[in-house]
């Protein structure tokens, strides 16, 4: 049971479940005192010391019946030859030897209600690829692919055949109805455990993976340019993790500023009463959170670091007053009424999906004529600005103008840029015209650069 409880938690982390050694150690503990005898104390057990985020529960409940869960299937299955006369019986096996070998022994395991062997099940899987899955949501592909290899189809018409002829040769219709429900109970029962059996072998697999974290450290300082998409997608889980520690590190210097700043002329003005005795401080007001405007470019190039950024700023809005967030390539769109309700990943998966890669010509300068159009009432005193983008702009009307109105109406003009300044004003970069209006040009081209931009802007509000 340790061992099995062990490639759970490996699982577990391959789907992007963080687990400490400690809460390892608190579930071990947690199984020592409670047992394996009740299933559900034994997984609420489990599901206490290793799960800490409610939106990995999901993860949790699917991957747990794989590991612990008997291997017997749910569905019963029925012998139909058992009952039958030794009519039936002959006349069955004379329509049976119409059939090929293979077709003729998978009808057989239908009739007579048989699962498939763990050889069977092992060939299978090193036919169709499952071998090397190691990707869960990808389960009922590879079952339907094992299906196919079974012939599934053909064993589904040979079965109907079987039926009509059956029918021919004088079995009354009662007969031939409940033989027709109870293959499709034997037939339910082993497209189930072909189900289970691709779900358990992709979380052996995933149990048996070399751990991603140990890359994670890489990979917060790999361009987003040159990540994978594997590589993308561990990213999209340490956002998470990523946005807590900068909660409790923000969260920590709000409660230390609340009082403000000194101000030396209030207080002056305050002891002017009482000659400076005694001394009464006057502080200014500390605004302890922000209200956003994030324009994001998704053009190809931008996808990913407006996307995690994206990403991250949802995460923290329990520290900002409000966000408004617009994405463009060549027109603008206000995207915040897709984070309502959702989690960020779930949100900005339909804004790429409504917004997909291609080959569009990125136009900032009319994304800012729109948004100036129709949402400059989100700008005030107290906003502050937020461009992500590397400032390339097809050598279209950069709309400078409308820059530079939008920088004096925020409170601040903040621009993340994944290029470096030495690329800037090359091609068709404008970054070099936009700069100037700007309160501070944050290079962000990895993660855990953008996760320091993050922390800056929320940080200094």
């Amino acid at each position: 049971m340790d061992e099995r409880i062990i490639r759970f938690i490996s699982a577990l982390r391959a789907s992007g479940v963080r687990i400490s050694l400690a809460e390892s150690a608190d579930a071990f503990q947690a199984v020592d005192k409670i047992g394996v005898q009740d299933r559900e104390q034994f997984r609420l057990s489990l599901r206490a010391t290793l799960v800490k985020d409610a939106g990995c529960l999901p993860v949790f409940d699917e991957l747990f019946p794989l590991f612990f869960d008997s291997a017997d299937p749910h569905t019963p299955t029925f012998d139909v030859t058992q009952e039958m006369t030794p009519e039936e019986a002959q006349m069955l096996a004379q329509l049976l030897r119409q059939f090929g070998e293979q077709l003729r022994q998978m009808l057989e395991k239908l009739l007579r209600g048989e699962q498939l062997s763990q050889q069977e099940l092992d060939q299978l899987a090193q036919i169709t690829g499952l071998n090397r899955a190691q990707d869960m949501r990808y389960r009922d592909w590879y079952a339907q692919r094992m299906m196919r290899a079974l012939r599934f189809k053909e064993v589904q018409e040979a079965l109907r055949e079987i039926m009509e002829l059956l029918a021919k040769m004088g079995m009354n219709k009662q007969r031939l109805e409940q033989m027709r429900q109870l293959i499709q109970a034997n037939q339910k029962a082993l497209e189930e455990q072909i189900s289970r059996f691709a779900g358990q072998k992709i979380a052996e697999n995933m149990s048996e993976a070399e751990p991603d974290e140990a890359n994670l450290d890489e990979l917060m300082d790999r361009p987003f340019r040159a990540l994978s998409d594997r590589e993308m997608d561990l990213l999209r889980r340490e956002v998470r993790r990523l946005a807590n520690r900068l909660r409790s590190r923000i969260a920590l210097r709000q409660k230390r500023a609340k009082t403000g700043q000194l101000d030396a002329k209030a207080t002056l003005r305050a002891n002017l009463k009482n000659a400076g005795v005694p001394m009464e401080i006057k502080h200014r007001d500390h605004r302890l959170k922000p209200k956003l405007v994030v324009i994001c470019d998704i053009s190809t190039s931008m996808r990913h670091c407006s996307e995690l950024m994206l990403s991250l700023v949802y995460a923290l809005q329990d520290l900002i007053t409000k966000t408004h967030a617009f994405a463009f390539i060549d027109h603008l769109e206000y995207i915040s009424p897709d984070f309502a309700a959702k989690e960020a990943n779930e949100a900005i998966a339909g804004v790429l999906q409504r917004m997909p890669p291609g080959y569009y010509s990125t136009d900032l300068g009319f994304a800012l004529k729109q948004f100036a159009s129709h949402y400059l009432d989100t700008v005030d005193q107290r906003t502050t600005f937020i461009m992500v983008g590397d400032g390339r702009n097809n050598y279209n009307d950069p709309a400078l103008d409308i820059f530079q109105m939008l920088a004096r109406r925020a409170r601040r003009m903040i621009w993340i840029n994944p290029e470096p300044p030495m690329l800037w004003g090359t091609g068709d970069s404008d970054m070099l015209q936009y700069a100037p209006f700007c309160t501070n040009v944050l290079m962000a081209a990895t993660l855990g650069e953008l996760t320091e931009a993050v922390d800056h802007l929320l940080s200094h509000p």
